[in-house]
């Protein structure tokens, strides 16, 4: 089943590559949406696609690439918005 969720990523995870590893980490997992840098150093993605894979997906956010130190992370689920790529925004 398709489900969109709303994450934000809290810790040191700008200035680390994060966004560009969540944009390879989204497209090997057929994930669609965007990420961005927000005000205050966390990092929000929107991403939608097979439930199985976005819960791949939020595990590895927790984590982040080797050079992040995430916090934690929100998530919330939202309705669909039938992305069709996976985009960084800046």
């Amino acid at each position: 089943m398709r489900k969109h969720l709303n994450i934000k990523v809290i810790g040191q995870v700008q200035g680390v590559g994060f966004r560009f590893s969540v944009e390879k980490m989204a497209e090997s997992l057929q994930l669609f949406g965007f990420v961005r840098n927000e005000e205050g150093g966390n990092v929000y993605i929107e991403a939608e696609g097979e439930e199985e894979k976005l819960d791949e997906f939020i595990n590895w956010c927790k984590k982040g690439p080797a050079w992040a130190k995430v916090e934690k992370a929100e998530i919330l689920e939202g309705g669909l918005k039938n992305f069709q790529q996976f985009n960084i925004i800046d």
